[in-house]
């Protein structure tokens, strides 16, 4: 068969593969991209109910109408997370990443999985990609979590972690999750000054759990506040009394 021949049969080939979709396949895919957006809605709906075998069921069929739809593979590894399966968790962000590896949001948030399953160079490694997206519009959130990410493990490193944390808090004053954690460096570093200065800024923002106002107890207490230690402690013991708080709070007042 002569050359020409040849280039003409692979071009022949080459155009039949491309023959654009037909309007029903095309009305087909649409309609399949909607259900799939609509079953990730109804799975987060569950999710917050706590009826998560139903959330599963329905990212299972969110996937199965589109297996390019990210959100329904990081909503799949947010649950599997919930039910303590971390090993098909990591497999639904590594399916998500290979489908969109240039979202910087993706990378943000294996990145805060990762740390929170203590493989921290790692988690690094994707907070860093994240920051280097130049169309990353949330930076704020790649900061915070490596502040609070290098505060974790055997070997924290608290003065990079206060700088990332402030640099989340220059972008975005009131981002309540780097206000708690510049509170918990505080107490962990003895700034008991700082740390009280955090937490008020959080409650004024957000209303106090258990957590928060343990942190707060603990400036005050170091700070010799008497007034403010004894009206948080109360509110704590008040609120939340079945609390390891609680407990903790009780064994504070006596020393």
């Amino acid at each position: 068969m002569q050359i020409k021949q040849w280039l003409i049969i692979l071009l022949t080939a080459a155009l039949m593969a491309c023959t654009p979709p037909t309007a029903q396949e095309i009305e087909k895919e649409r309609k399949d991209k909607e259900a799939a957006r609509i079953n990730v809605q109804l799975a987060a709906g569950y999710i917050r109910r706590g009826d998560l075998e139903i959330a599963k069921t329905k990212l299972i069929k969110a996937i199965e109408f589109d297996k390019k739809y990210v959100p329904a593979y990081t909503t799949m590894a947010v649950l599997m997370t919930m039910v303590d399966d971390p090993v098909e968790a990591e497999n639904y962000y590594l399916e998500a990443l290979n489908i969109d590896p240039r979202n910087p949001e993706l990378r943000n948030n294996y990145g805060t999985f990762l740390c929170a399953n203590g493989k921290y160079d790692e988690a690094f490694k994707q907070f860093d990609k994240a920051l280097k997206n130049q169309f990353y519009e949330t930076p704020e959130a790649a900061h915070a979590n490596i502040g609070y990410c290098l505060m974790q493990g055997e070997r924290p490193n608290y003065r990079d972690a206060e700088k990332h944390l402030r640099k989340a808090l220059s972008l975005q004053p009131n981002m309540t999750t780097a206000l708690l954690a510049m509170g918990e460096l505080g107490i962990k570093t003895k700034k008991y000054l700082m740390a009280r200065a955090y937490m008020q800024r959080y409650h004024h923002i957000v209303k106090p759990d258990a957590h928060s106002l343990w942190l707060q107890i603990q400036a005050e207490h170091a700070l010799g506040d008497k007034k403010f230690f004894i009206s948080l402690s109360r509110e704590l013991l008040k609120s939340f009394p079945e609390s390891p708080e609680a407990e903790m709070v009780m064994e504070l007042s006596d020393k």
